[in-house]
């Protein structure tokens, strides 16, 4: 299998290559072509701990290395249709195996045992536009996106496998740990369980409606099997994926912004954490077990809110806040049921480096009392559990990075996390997280 990615992904770049090259500057595109590599180096030096559990973030100082590389490919179908092919690498882990912090420090990494770099397709996909006016503008070539002209108003259609984060809770200063920050619950609606594989990505459609001024957008998506499991689960009338977002964009001042209000229900196995707790307290089932569910019908609903504003040419601000139910246990993103943060972007021109940016943020995680409850009995999620957890408190975060630009495709950053009571346990911690990042792009 690998030995065909491999095949596929000579094929296209040689194709792609010699397709752009037959391109004047300011024509539009049937192929193209982009590439990314990131390499994030993290550690940590030593904490506090009186005890851990099977999940803790290692108390020892520690330090590991990620890296993810992806081949965006697009090719013009017919009018108003493009496919898309991402295949991907990725490799290396997150401190402590990406466990321990539910708000978790690295954005690149993902909850896999094995660290060994390994090939695999993350999307491959259709977009197709509706125009439903005359009136078009010119989108500039871009990471799955062609050179192209696109009606102002229209209606999207995505069909095939992506990650839901692409098209939902974007935010133009606090989404891409690529490039911008890294923490978890920064990159997005913390609270948000978004459907997804371990990697990431789940398969599905997307409906859009698109003006200059609203967007509506809504999915129907798989979800996995078990809890951030790989592969996913193919009864959909049983276990699925429900998420709507409407966007109003708005100017102040000449400066654009726009606010997301996001709503998703989740339809899984995942157990409740009630009825986890009352048959371990009866005896009737000891095992805990929130992993691997038994029966289907199990919801899990919760909303957003993501908003950002252009202040001056060189500064921005963002706020999110998210709430789920908190009732079944976490299936795909988190251990969070609450979260909020807020943050500044702040590029480099008034020192003559317009293409570096400083960002700031700070984020508070929760979880409902179900879900303490569960983690104070022994009970472990796929991210967090201490054994204990008799000192509830908010897991709180501050991040600070600095981004230079290099060279037109080289970026390195440098980052700072600094985590308050870890995984919500007041008896750990605090944990100062050094981070450096490499981003290649072309």
């Amino acid at each position: 299998m690998k030995k065909i990615y491999s095949f596929i992904i000579l094929f296209f770049i040689s194709y792609c290559a010699t397709a752009q090259n037959t391109h004047s500057p300011d024509s539009t595109e049937k192929w193209n072509s982009h590439f990314q590599l990131t390499v994030i180096d993290q550690s940590h030096p030593s904490f506090k701990s009186p005890y851990s559990g099977t999940n803790s973030l290692t108390s020892d100082s520690e330090e590991a290395l990620s890296l993810t590389t992806t081949l965006f490919i697009g090719r013009k179908l017919w009018k108003g249709a493009a496919v898309y092919f991402n295949p991907e690498v990725s490799g290396g882990s997150g401190i402590s195996s990406a466990r321990g912090i539910a708000g978790f420090s690295n954005g690149e990494t993902f909850r896999i045992g094995n660290p060994s770099p390994a090939l695999y397709l993350g999307r491959l996909f259709l977009r197709q536009y509706i125009a439903l006016t005359k009136d078009e503008e010119l989108v500039q070539s871009d990471n799955n996106q062609l050179k192209e002209y696109v009606p102002t108003k229209r209606i999207v259609i995505t069909a095939g496998k992506f990650a839901l984060s692409d098209l939902f809770d974007n935010n133009s200063y606090s989404h891409d740990p690529r490039s911008q920050f890294l923490n978890w619950s920064l990159m997005g609606n913390g609270a948000w369980d978004y459907p997804a594989n371990t990697r990431g990505y789940t398969d599905g459609i997307v409906l859009e409606y698109i003006t200059p001024s609203w967007e509506v957008r809504a999915a129907g998506t798989l979800v996995g099997t078990y809890a951030n499991g790989p592969d996913f689960d193919y009864h959909f009338w049983d276990a699925y994926s429900s998420t709507v977002e409407f966007t109003k964009n708005i100017s102040l001042n000449s400066h654009k912004g726009k606010v997301n209000l996001l709503l998703f229900r989740n339809v899984s196995k995942a157990p409740v954490y009630r009825d986890v707790i009352n048959n371990y307290l009866n005896k009737t089932d000891v095992s805990l077990d929130v992993i691997n569910g038994k029966d289907y019908g199990h919801a899990k609903y919760g909303i957003g809110i993501n908003a950002e504003q252009e202040l001056t040419k060189s500064l921005g601000a963002f706020f999110r806040s998210s709430w789920n139910d908190g009732k079944t246990a976490t299936w795909a993103f988190t251990e969070i049921d609450r979260s909020i943060s807020l943050g500044l972007n702040y590029t480099g021109a008034s020192w003559h480096r317009p293409e570096d940016n400083f960002g700031i943020a700070g984020v508070i995680n929760g979880i409902s009392k179900d879900h303490r409850d569960f983690l104070n009995i022994g009970g472990y999620g796929f991210i967090i559990g201490d054994g204990q957890l008799s000192n509830y408190k908010t897991e709180d975060i501050l991040e600070a990075y600095y981004s230079a630009r290099l060279n037109k495709n080289l970026v390195v950053s440098g980052d700072y996390q600094f985590v308050q009571n870890p995984a919500y346990n007041a008896d750990r911690g605090p944990v100062n997280v050094f981070s450096i990042r490499a981003h290649i792009e072309f």
